[in-house]
Formats: structure tokens, sequence, C-alpha cells
């Protein structure tokens, strides 16, 4: 029992003195940015972010019409915020704020609570008419309400968790395969070497699914806002 719970230490927020230490890796992203200065040429690092973002922005855009490219600097920051911590709990000796659900609950509520009133006060016809759908039968629309209400609601629970549990699932993966690997080595050499050579591609797995967890996170949330601006 003591052993199963080990692996779930990692998730633990650590603290130095009492005062917990996920409000400083929260911060850690904006300081590794640098910010472009007033020279006209900039290095390489710098070209290379500002391609990227200009990149990313113009992906995100497309499916908004005008009123929704007022969100691209939230959407881009939130973007680069999720991936920068994602990529950064891969590091050894490193806590990730993005597998604790509460944060991620606190990212996902208020940005679907945010689309939401803003289809409500914007255009509140359009808004309540994706509750029910066109040419409904009389006798189910109670029913389908109460459906199309529920699925509403449980959106910002899906962000969370969808987030949370596949970050949270690759660490675990590769604690396993780490601690397999150390176990065999004096054991069967030869399969702890193929096992290190798993946990290596397994890695590169994790970077790719890092990645793809912040994108889509800030996709989704890019729909919920198209159905209400």
């Amino acid at each position: 029992m003591t052993v199963v719970l080990n692996f779930f230490d990692q998730f633990m927020s650590p603290s130095i003195l009492g005062l917990p230490l996920v409000a400083l890796a929260l911060m850690l992203p904006w300081v590794l940015y640098p910010a472009p200065g007033a020279r006209w040429v900039n290095n390489r690092f710098i070209n290379l972010q500002q391609w990227f973002i200009n990149g990313f922005t113009q992906q995100l855009l497309l499916p908004l019409n005008k009123p929704g490219h007022q969100w691209a600097t939230l959407l881009v920051s939130l973007m680069l915020f999720l991936i920068t911590m994602n990529m950064l709990g891969l590091l050894p000796y490193t806590f990730t704020p993005t597998t604790q659900l509460s944060l991620n609950l606190g990212i996902a509520v208020p940005l679907w609570l945010a689309t939401v009133l803003k289809g409500l006060t914007t255009q509140p016809t359009h808004a309540l008419g994706h509750l029910l759908p066109e040419g409904t039968p009389a006798p189910l629309i109670p029913v389908l309400i109460v459906i199309e209400t529920i699925s509403l609601i449980i959106r910002p629970l899906a962000l969370g968790v969808r987030l949370t549990a596949n970050l949270t699932a690759g660490h675990l993966l590769i604690q396993l395969v780490a601690t397999a690997a150390f176990v065999l080595l004096p054991l069967m050499p030869a399969v702890a070497v193929l096992t290190a050579c798993i946990l290596v591609l397994l890695t590169l797995l994790e970077v790719a699914v890092a990645m793809i967890q912040a994108y889509v996170f800030v996709l989704l949330v890019t729909l919920y806002l198209q159905e209400n601006v």
C-alpha cells in the first residue's frame, strides 16, 4: 500500500515553511518568455516566439467572427501558459500545477461562464436557442431542455477533468516504467535496456500529449465562444 501511495506523491502540492509553491510555479512561465525589445532586429528566439504566436493566433481566430477577435490576447496567453506548465512538469524534480483538478477547474469555469454570459447579454435568443434544437417534437421539449442544460453545465467540468486525467495518467505511466527499469537493471539487464528505450519513447509521447492537451483546452474554449458571439 505504501508503494502505491508513493506514486501519487508527485502530484502533492509542495510547500516551504507551510507556504504552497503553486503560486511560484504559476508565475514561472511569464519569466521564461522574453519581451521584444526596441531594436528593429530581434534575436532568433524572439523571432521564433513571435512566429509561433502569430501562426497560432491566425488558426485560433479562423472559426470566430469579428466580435470574437477581442478574445485573442486572452486565448493565446492561456495557450502559452498551459503549454509551459505542462512541459515544465516533465522535467525532473518539478511540480505540475495542471495535474491539480482544482486549478484546471479554476481556469475552465470562469472562461466557460464568461462565454455563456457573453452570449446571454449580446444575443440571448440565439444563446437560449441552443437548449432546444429546431423541429423538436412537442413531447420531447422538456426532456431535451433538461439534457441540453446538463450538457451545458458539465462543459467546464469536462475541460478540467480532461486536462487533469491526461497529464496525471502520463506522469504515472512514466514513473511506473522508470521504476520497472530500475528494478530490472540488476536482475535482467537486457530487459531493463528495452524498458529504458520504451521510457524514452513514452517521454516523447508525453511531450506531444502536453502540447496537444493545451491546444485542445483552448480550442474547446474557442468553440464555446463561437456559439455565443
